[in-house]
């Protein structure tokens, strides 16, 4: 059976989540204020001066703003490589490069002169009916940097709009090739796809969407690949899961009519929940089923693309071919907004012809500055071999961060590339979960609030289970695998006495 948000009805064997329905901040980064109790004091943020005065204007995102009504705001004001700095002075090893954004690292002069340089020459122009050169060079380098013949590029200011874009893409689509009716989207329990109204409908993580709702209708949940939660009839092989957790789209599909669905979207690697891999075949096959029906295949990048993986598109590194790419995030590596929606030579025929109009854009899409400093970013990339980094890397960084198995916290270590989640449990032998009360306590009243305190900034998430998420820059090498897991052990060992 297929759920309209959680994945299967309750008994199917899809995670269930443990945060509750009314609480938006399931996910955090690590903070000195984790549990946001406006009695507690926390040292480190309590010297910050600009931190005291934050929560008066500014409203933080994804924050229980009533915490900070007299604790003060962890205030960043410097980073360089993989440090940043407060306001304090005190050092962090950003281990989450931002939020999978920074992949080149913090303080990059090269990247900021190239700002700077196209800002003198045009500041700004749009792409409504006109062009500029740096849009025309990045989609032309994108377009010859992506698998298959994702050939248009249709650019905006972040994630969340690239999938806005391409699920109004979509729909459009069907309606010009004579398919009205193909609307829906299949994506699956947990996964997050951004806020904007189209996209939070797509996202499958229910306590993001009840304060909003009602939603964009005709969105669908399967079950996602977390094979360490897999269902007990196939949790003992990875490829019969890979194939099980397929065949829900199949289902899924089959169930809200074939003639009524145009897209599925799935990430390479999803996010929240704590890094779920593809299992062996699991693309091949969603993509043998989107052919059969006459689905669109949407691979969300916006983490995953721009060497997250170890490839500059997460579909390169499973060898899966879809029709539309969005992403964002890593590619500019922060230094300025941009997302990119690509799209296949297929999928863009019917609006490539005659008076056809795609009727949507964004003011700042495809901002001058932001395409010269993604072009930049790029040539970083090429010249230090940052994907390369990754790739010989990223074993290094499993085998690290396997070391906290002999915590008794540490249930599974899972993630590919620079891009890992490790679930925190109650009973490793059973499996058995934090519940949402324990949650609370162990992850938001202390783990995040050590991690911090360490000088280890991550992110803590009980989206779905308790998952510590870790996504160290591309130029990352040992020592900073090195530092993560001490910083991490050492805060795991004492949470484990709290349980």
């Amino acid at each position: 059976m297929i759920g309209r948000d959680g994945g299967p009805a309750s008994g199917a064997g899809s995670p269930t989540l443990t945060s509750p329905e009314t609480d938006l901040a399931g996910v955090r980064m690590t903070s000195p204020n984790p549990t946001l109790d406006a009695t507690s004091d926390h040292g480190a943020a309590a010297d910050m001066p600009m931190g005291r005065g934050a929560a008066e204007h500014l409203w933080m995102h994804f924050t229980r703003m009533g915490g900070y009504a007299t604790t003060p705001v962890p205030t960043i004001e410097r980073g360089e490589g993989s440090s940043i700095w407060d306001t304090n002075g005190k050092r962090y090893l950003d281990a989450l490069s931002g939020l999978f954004v920074v992949q080149a690292g913090h303080g990059r002069a090269e990247l900021a002169e190239v700002m700077a340089e196209q800002a003198r020459k045009l500041a700004f122009f749009p792409i409504w009916s006109y062009a500029h050169p740096t849009a025309i060079e990045l989609a032309d380098r994108l377009a010859a940097e992506a698998p298959g013949d994702l050939n248009k590029v249709f650019f905006s200011t972040g994630g969340a709009e690239a999938v806005e874009t391409a699920w109004k893409v979509a729909k459009q689509y069907f309606k010009l090739t004579g398919k009205p009716g193909k609307h829906k989207v299949i994506s699956r329990a947990i996964a997050y796809h951004g806020t904007t109204q189209g996209a939070l409908s797509i996202t499958g993580v229910p306590p993001f969407k009840t304060p909003f709702e009602p939603l964009v209708p005709g969105s669908h949940r399967v079950p996602n690949t977390n094979f360490y939660r897999a269902p007990q009839h196939v949790g003992h092989d990875e490829k019969e899961f890979g194939r099980w957790a397929a065949d829900r789209i199949e289902e899924a599909i089959l169930a809200e009519g074939p003639d009524s669905v145009a897209a599925v979207f799935v990430e390479p690697v999803q996010n929240a929940g704590g890094c779920f891999v593809p299992p062996p075949g699991y693309f091949e096959r969603v993509r043998e089923i989107c052919d059969t029906y006459d689905v669109l295949l949407v691979s969300d990048e916006v983490i995953c693309a721009y060497g997250r993986l170890g490839t500059l598109f997460g579909a390169q590194k499973y060898g899966y071919q879809p029709d539309i790419i969005t992403s964002a995030k890593g590619l500019t590596s922060g230094y300025s907004p941009l997302g990119a929606t690509l799209i296949s030579d297929r999928v863009f025929e019917p609006f490539g012809s005659g008076s056809t109009v795609f009727p949507h854009g964004y003011t700042f899409g495809g901002h001058p500055v932001s395409c010269a400093v993604a072009l930049a970013n790029l040539d970083l990339f090429e010249r230090e071999d940052l994907l390369g980094n990754v790739q010989r890397n990223e074993n290094a960084l499993r085998q690290t961060l396997e070391k906290l198995y002999d915590l008794p916290i540490v249930g599974d270590v899972r993630g590919d590339g620079f891009f890992y989640g490790i679930e925190l449990v109650k009973d490793k032998a059973t499996k058995e979960r934090f519940t949402r009360e324990e949650s609370e306590r162990i992850l938001r009243g202390y783990i995040s609030g050590a991690l911090f305190e360490a000088g280890l900034y991550c992110r803590t998430d009980d989206r779905g289970d308790t998952v510590v998420q870790v996504a160290p820059m591309l130029t990352s090498d040992q020592a900073v695998f090195d530092e993560i897991e001490e910083k991490m052990r050492a805060v795991l060992s004492q949470a484990w006495t709290l349980v």
